[in-house]
C-alpha cells in the first residue's frame, strides 16, 4: 500500500455486495479493503473498538459524525493491533485535542496499514444496512474501477460459516498476573480483549491464556480453579473442536464463565444453537435486564450472533439470566447442574459504562464457594 499526501484528498469508494455505491474521500493507508459491514453507535471508546479482536474481518461504520478529535493512546488498545479490516465515516479528524494523546488518528491508521473511507453519508448508510441486513462489501482508495473491485467482492467469504477465531487467538500459552495469587484461572483465548484480562487480574486471579485448540487435558494439567471463555470473531457454530473441549470444560466442576463468543461457545456445548443476527448488537448503551435482580444494567456490546430462545426453554439444564431490552434476544445464560454461566455481552466495559462488572465478582464467587 502506499501512503497518501494529507494535503490532498483524494477519492474513495464504498460498494456493497448489492451493488450499492457511496464516495468518500481517502485517509489512512491508501489501498483496498474488504469485510463485513457492521456499525458501531458509541460515541468515544474507538481505539478499544478498532483494536477488538471481535471485530476482526469488518469494515467498521461509526455513526458518530466526528472520529480522531481525541487522538489515540497505547494505554486504550485491546490487543496488539487493530483489528478492523478498514473504517467508514463521515468527519474524519487530523490532529487531536488530548494532552496524554501520542498520535493523531490518521497516522494510526497509516502505521497499522490500514484503509479510511471518510466522507461518506453514513446515516443513510447505517439505515440502508439495517434494513437490508449486515453484508460484504469492498473499500478503495486505489482503484474506482467498480468492476474490478466487484470480481474482487464476489471472492470474500460470507461471515456466516467463517471461522476467525484462530486467525486472533495466541499462538503459545502465557502468563498474566501474580503467580502467587490465590486463585488460577485457565483462559481459552478466542480473540480474548486486555481488559478482560485486567479485570480478572484485579479480582486475585492468575491467568495462563491458552490457544483457541487446546485440549481441555492441557488446560486441566495446570490444575486451575476456573476456567474462562473468551470473546472473539467469527461463527461460533465453526468451530467444533472448540466446543467439543467446552463440553468437556462445563464437566470438569470448576467455576466457567464466558462472555460473548465464549458465551455462545457454552451455548453450543449443552446443544443450543446460534443464528447469524439481522445486523448484530455494537455500542455502548443496549439496555439489559437481570432476570434475578429484575435491575437494568447499560452494556457494551459487539456481537452478530445470538443463541436461540426456543432451543433454551426446551433444555431444562439451561436458563436465561439476562435478556435484551432493545429486541429481547438472550444476553445471559447459566447451567442449572453445572458451576457455569455466560453473558453475550462485554463486562469489562471498555469502552463504555461499569453497570456489569459484578459479573466478574459473581465468577470469584463462585470460583472460592466451588
Amino acid at each position: 500500500m502506499k501512503y497518501q499526501n494529507k494535503q490532498n484528498k483524494q477519492n474513495a469508494i464504498l460498494l456493497l455486495e448489492d451493488g450499492t455505491i457511496f464516495y468518500g474521500k481517502a485517509a489512512g493507508a491508501i489501498g483496498t479493503a474488504t469485510g463485513e459491514l457492521c456499525f458501531n453507535t458509541g460515541m468515544t471508546g474507538y481505539q478499544e473498538v478498532f483494536t477488538d479482536p471481535s471485530y476482526f474481518g469488518q469494515l467498521m461504520i461509526t455513526t458518530n459524525a466526528h472520529i480522531g478529535n481525541y487522538g489515540t493512546n497505547p494505554n486504550e488498545i485491546e490487543s496488539d493491533d487493530m483489528k478492523i479490516s478498514a473504517l467508514i465515516c463521515k468527519n474524519f479528524n487530523k490532529g487531536f485535542s488530548r494532552a496524554d494523546a501520542n498520535m493523531e488518528l490518521n497516522d494510526y491508521f497509516v502505521n497499522q496499514n490500514k484503509v479510511v473511507i471518510s466522507d461518506v453519508d453514513t446515516r443513510s448508510l447505517v439505515k440502508y444496512i439495517r434494513d437490508k441486513g449486515a453484508m460484504n462489501a469492498i473499500i478503495s482508495s486505489e482503484t474506482l474501477d467498480v468492476e474490478e473491485l466487484k470480481t474482487k467482492l464476489s471472492k470474500v467469504p460470507s461471515m456466516e460459516g467463517l471461522e476467525l477465531s484462530s486467525s486472533v487467538s495466541t499462538k503459545e500459552a502465557y502468563f498474566v498476573g501474580n503467580e502467587n495469587a490465590d486463585m488460577k484461572v485457565a483462559v481459552l483465548d478466542l480473540g480474548v480483549k486486555r481488559n478482560i484480562l485486567k479485570c480478572l487480574t484485579e479480582r486475585g486471579c492468575y491467568l495462563k491464556v491458552f490457544p483457541m485448540n487446546t485440549s481441555y487435558e492441557d488446560m486441566k494439567s495446570w490444575n486451575p480453579d476456573g476456567f474462562f471463555l473468551s470473546n472473539g470473531p467469527g461463527d461460533p457454530s465453526a468451530m467444533p473442536e472448540v466446543i467439543e473441549e467446552v463440553k468437556k470444560i462445563t464437566t470438569d466442576g470448576k467455576a466457567v464463565f464466558g462472555i460473548c463468543l465464549g458465551h455462545q461457545a457454552l451455548a453450543l456445548s449443552e446443544g443450543i444453537s446460534t443464528y447469524k443476527m439481522h445486523n448484530g448488537h455494537r455500542g455502548i448503551n443496549h439496555p439489559v435486564i437481570n432476570l434475578t435482580t429484575r435491575k437494568a444494567e447499560v452494556t457494551s456490546q459487539n456481537h452478530g450472533f445470538g443463541i436461540s430462545e426456543e432451543d433454551i426453554k426446551n433444555n431444562p439444564n439451561v436458563e436465561i439470566t439476562h435478556v435484551n431490552l432493545n429486541d429481547d434476544t438472550i444476553e445471559g445464560i447459566k447451567l442449572v447442574n453445572k458451576n457455569c454461566f455466560s453473558v453475550q455481552y462485554h463486562p469489562e466495559s471498555s469502552p463504555g459504562p461499569h453497570d456489569s462488572r459484578y459479573l466478574f465478582d459473581d465468577f470469584i464467587t463462585n470460583i472460592k464457594n466451588n
